[in-house]
């Protein structure tokens, strides 16, 4: 395979995902009348997924600078199965939920009042900056990761470790960010 096919190949998957979940996000797509019951349960296992995640590219980080490149490499497959496994599970959920959670909405009805605004205070604006890069960053990432781990498994070793000092530190951000978006949105869930 050239690099020029794995550059379209990658742009292509990016662009792919990058759109399903912009429709999914605007509600193109006709939702199912009755929301499956598993589809609560989504949420919290993204969370354990990108958490799971955050500690195995931590763990990665440990093996390749102990020169251990068979763990490493076992543990970024790892990372990348369960982030794989996390974006099917956020595409699901998107595609399943009537209507987007709203930080702060207590009564569940879509619309933050004034009264709910206050008693959020600035956490939401906290919230919506961390959801904001979180989103940002992680439909950027996407590229890098899959560039890198190409490099990685042809052990393009140099042109690796140069991607790796970009994909590392967003993908682990990307991560830890879907954790606490996760918990500090989880009480405004209304199923």
């Amino acid at each position: 395979m050239t690099d020029k096919f794995i550059f379209r190949f990658v742009a292509a998957v990016s662009v792919f995902v990058f759109a399903v979940v912009l429709i999914l996000n605007r509600k193109i797509l006709p939702v199912p009348e009755v929301t499956p019951a598993f589809t609560i349960y989504l949420p919290k296992l993204n969370a354990i997924l990108n958490g799971t995640c955050s500690v195995l590219l931590l763990v990665s980080l440990y093996f390749i600078r102990h020169g251990n490149i068979t763990m490493h490499k076992r543990v970024n497959i790892l990372a990348f199965c369960l982030s794989s496994l996390f974006l099917v599970s956020y595409i699901t959920f998107h595609y399943l939920m009537k209507k987007e959670t709203v930080f702060g909405d207590l009564d569940g009805d879509g619309i933050l009042s004034g009264a709910e605004r206050d008693s959020v205070g600035s956490v939401r604006t906290v919230y919506l900056t961390i959801l904001i890069s979180h989103i940002i960053l992680a439909a950027g990432v996407l590229p890098l990761i899959l560039l890198s781990f190409y490099r990685g498994l042809q052990m393009q070793v140099q042109k690796h470790k140069k991607l790796v000092r970009w994909t590392f530190p967003i993908w682990l951000y990307v991560t830890i960010t879907g954790v606490i978006v996760y918990v500090m949105v989880s009480p405004y869930y209304h199923f």
